[in-house]
């Protein structure tokens, strides 16, 4: 073999050699990578395997407390009773016992609340229950004298000290005649105080026919996760607005305790005045004057009062003398629209507002005033003033200001109060105050043209 062919060789054996190398080289190169990424991956796991470790034993102290936040949430359960008195109204017989009626009432709501909560939310376990009703006992008092429930108003006052004394956290509250707003507004916030408390389980609202209820639920039905939170109790059946938003809620009914009518009068007021408690006895007095008592009796040809006179007696002793005929009382009329709804005639618009506030401010009896004789006990209102006519048409104007509970449909025509809103013209369906307004919204854009009349 020449020595080119040797040469040759060599370089052959050379290249191979140095691919070799390379061979070798990049092999090193590739298991350096991989230990680097096995190393780091290694890194990743043993961090990963810390982190899940501590984020189980993070979780396990958030469970832990969890199950002692939920322990003490579960501690003091309470459901709230909001009851609005003039659309909830316990049944005649509690109202007629007075004390002992409310009582019971208190007894009867707090066991029939317990049965229906054990019934419906087997998961709760026999809470705590706040009740808290708001009344016009006035007004309610003078209602059930009229509607033959009762003979005494006061005995209001009575059903309303046994149902506080009852129960720790029983509460009727008497709101007077002219907070109808305070009192919505008060159940408002009541309600919505309550919704969002966690210890609060239900909140059971029975509530009146007024469109500011009907807000406060529209309100909460944006609250999806709440509405389970709020039961209705119906008494007086609910209205148009109620109606078409109660199928969102559950409702409940006790019939064994609320009425589901209204109270219809069938006394006009000065006679359940009359009834509600004994004539005065008089006690002659030397420097007494001239005092009398009318009674009249109508027949069908005379009619004829006596009257006690000490002017012509002596000291300490009455005359009894004869007064001229009076001609027969005239019936008293009802007016009316075309529709049948009561028409009061009222003209707010004439009045002076100064005249209007200076009259409120007396804070006058509206029944002594107006219908001539108020025998309620413990008035706190004025009887001693001198009223001139045009006064007395202010005062009118003033009582006809609230609302009567039996809205158009009224047939009292010794009726004081408000049959229609005198902030609204007629054909107009809201007024000044808006949803906020004391009157229904049936009871605005009243037709005033009166074409007939009820005479009683």
């Amino acid at each position: 073999m020449t020595a080119p062919a040797y040469y040759e060789r060599y370089k052959q054996l050379a290249s191979i050699e140095q691919d070799k190398n390379i061979l070798i080289e990049e092999l090193l190169h590739r298991i350096t990578e991989l230990e680097s990424a096995f190393q780091q991956e290694k890194l990743d796991h043993e961090r990963e395997t810390r982190f899940n470790r501590n984020i189980q034993l993070h979780e396990m102290d958030l469970m832990q407390q969890i199950a002692r936040i939920k322990a003490i949430m579960d501690r003091e359960p309470f459901i709230v009773v909001l009851l609005d008195g003039a659309g909830i109204l316990f049944r005649d017989e509690f109202l007629q016992n007075g004390e002992e009626g409310g009582r019971i009432a208190a007894k009867k709501l707090s066991s029939a609340l317990e049965n229906y909560v054990l019934s419906n939310f087997p998961g709760l376990d026999v809470p705590k229950i706040i009740a808290r009703m708001y009344v016009n006992l006035k007004g309610l008092g003078e209602i059930c004298a009229r509607g033959g429930i009762t003979t005494d108003p006061s005995s209001l006052e009575e059903f309303a000290k046994g149902f506080n004394n009852s129960h720790p956290l029983f509460d009727l509250v008497d709101i007077g005649a002219d907070s109808a707003h305070i009192k919505i507004g008060g159940i408002h916030q009541a309600f919505k105080l309550n919704l969002y408390n966690c210890h609060c389980h239900q909140i059971f609202l029975g509530c009146s026919d007024d469109s500011a209820y009907a807000q406060i639920l529209v309100d909460t039905l944006g609250e999806l996760d709440l509405i389970g939170r709020v039961s209705l109790i119906e008494g007086i059946p609910f209205g148009e607005e109620l109606n078409s938003i109660k199928a969102s809620y559950r409702v409940s009914r006790f019939p064994e305790l609320f009425r589901d009518t209204k109270i219809t009068p069938v006394l006009a007021p000065w006679k359940a005045a009359v009834t509600s408690k004994p004539p005065p006895v008089l006690t002659p007095s030397p420097n007494q004057r001239a005092v009398s008592l009318s009674r009249t009796s109508t027949n069908t040809s005379t009619n004829a009062s006596t009257s006690l006179s000490s002017t012509s007696a002596s000291p300490g002793e009455f005359q009894v003398v004869q007064s001229k005929p009076v001609a027969p009382a005239r019936l008293k009329t009802v007016e009316r629209n075309k529709y049948g709804q009561r028409v009061d005639r009222l003209d707010f618009k004439s009045i002076p507002r100064d005249d209007m506030n200076r009259l409120k401010k007396l804070k006058l009896c509206n029944l002594y005033y107006l219908l001539g004789e108020c025998t309620l006990d413990n008035c706190q209102h004025d009887h001693s003033r001198k009223l001139t006519k045009n006064e007395l048409s202010i005062l009118t104007a003033i009582a006809r200001m609230t609302p009567c509970r039996y809205g158009l449909e009224c047939d009292d025509p010794e009726c004081t109060y408000g049959h229609r809103c005198p902030h609204t013209d007629p054909g107009k369906k809201d007024c000044y105050w808006g949803s906020s307004c004391r009157f229904d919204p049936a009871a605005h854009g009243i037709d005033t043209n009166i074409v007939k009349v009820t005479k009683v």
